[in-house]
């Protein structure tokens, strides 16, 4: 996930030097290619972002290999120095780049998702300060946080209704083909959290709810309570545990011909009812039209019709979006927790300015429950 932010010089990314990111990556890419000689590593790009999760950075590899030169693009994912955004589900996902790697080949294997070509994962942090992986570079678009694609950017100014229909028809298409993938046939017992091979969502609640906990200290979250104690009070007992995506939304994908190219950004994925990922992608859609007024586009389904899109690309009956749109939005919540608290710590806002309780995904689950928000957001004051 980016935060969004009009000034990121403080940003904690960039503190480090990176001025050493292309000695280390031409070195790190002569391992990989044995065979070649005079690789180059240049064409560096790291594009501007807060740097709360993991920093991302392009560039250009080339070599001679069997008397043919080669020049690839190609991105890097570098492990924050202060572990990611989201809490981590088992010590085997402590390290966010390997989860995401690991789950990203897990999905190629046993998937028709889309997944960039992937290089070997590098957990030794001699190279660029901390473990990173590689991937190969996937041209398309990606729809915008700022401005929101509903409001600017191609989705509005280029695509016909029916090119708006076909991405968010496939995309959910993409989403339903995850959660067929069968978590134990999979390998993916090292994402379990219980002792007992039967995850569900009350394991989800108590690591969301200890996540909380840990992060606010003294401080109180009346509406992230709330929905805690209303999300255990509602337990759907939903058994269809499989392969979240944790993340699931039209921005973590690269678009080609309105179609998914690539799936990308997995740090948040978890063993859980495959619906919690219906319900963040509904959850991002509220807030990227209703939450801020934005008109839905012609062609552009509505939130039933996207049900019903999942609904059929799945072959699985949605039983209770909202229960899960509401699961999606405290895990927003909690984990503004962290990024707020990363912002003041990093110099970037000031401590009266902290996000971390009251901000907009806070109101906007107070709002999807019908109850008050003693916390309104210091950002928009």
């Amino acid at each position: 996930m980016t935060a969004e932010s009009t000034d990121t010089s403080s940003a904690p990314k960039f503190h480090v030097d990176r001025s050493t990111y292309g000695p280390a990556l031409q070195s790190w890419m002569s391992k990989q290619l044995p065979d070649a000689t005079g690789v180059t590593v240049d064409d560096i790009d790291i594009p501007v972002a807060t740097g709360f999760s993991n920093e991302t950075v392009f560039f250009t590899a080339g070599w001679t290999a069997h008397n043919s030169a080669h020049r690839q693009r190609f991105v890097a994912r570098i492990e924050p120095a202060d572990s990611g955004l989201f809490p981590t589900q088992t010590p085997a996902c402590a390290v966010s780049v390997g989860l995401q790697h690991r789950i990203m080949e897990t999905v190629a294997r046993h998937s028709p998702v889309p997944i960039p070509p992937l290089l070997p994962f590098e957990p030794d942090p001699t190279f660029l300060g901390q473990p990173f992986f590689v991937m190969g570079f996937i041209d398309g678009v990606i729809p915008a946080d700022t401005p929101r694609y509903t409001e600017a950017g191609f989705m509005v100014t280029e695509a016909t209704p029916d090119e708006r229909h076909r991405m968010v028809a496939s995309g959910l298409e993409a989403m339903g083909q995850l959660h067929a993938i069968d978590w134990v046939d999979a390998g993916l017992g090292w994402l379990d959290p219980t002792s007992d091979a039967q995850p569900t969502i009350a394991h989800q609640l108590r690591i969301y709810r200890d996540f909380a906990t840990e992060l606010l200290g003294e401080r109180s979250h009346p509406v992230l309570a709330a929905a805690l104690n209303w999300l255990d009070n509602n337990d759907p007992g939903d058994d269809r545990i499989g392969l979240s995506w944790g993340d699931a939304r039209l921005a973590n994908m690269i678009w080609q011909d309105y179609r998914p190219a690539a799936v990308i950004d997995w740090e948040a994925c978890a063993l859980s009812p495959t619906e919690a990922d219906l319900g963040w992608w509904l959850m991002f859609d509220r807030m990227s039209f209703d939450d801020i007024g934005a008109d839905r586009m012609e062609g552009y389904p509505t939130r039933e019709e996207q049900v019903d899109l999942y609904q059929e690309a799945s072959g699985r009956e949605v039983r209770d979006p909202h229960y899960w749109e509401v699961f999606a939005t405290m895990r927003f919540a909690a984990i503004f927790i962290r990024l707020g608290d990363r912002m003041v710590s990093s110099g970037l806002i000031p401590e009266a300015l902290n996000p971390a309780v009251g901000n907009a995904v806070t109101a906007a689950l107070a709002s999807l429950m019908g109850i008050s928000n003693p916390t309104p957001d210091v950002l928009a004051r």
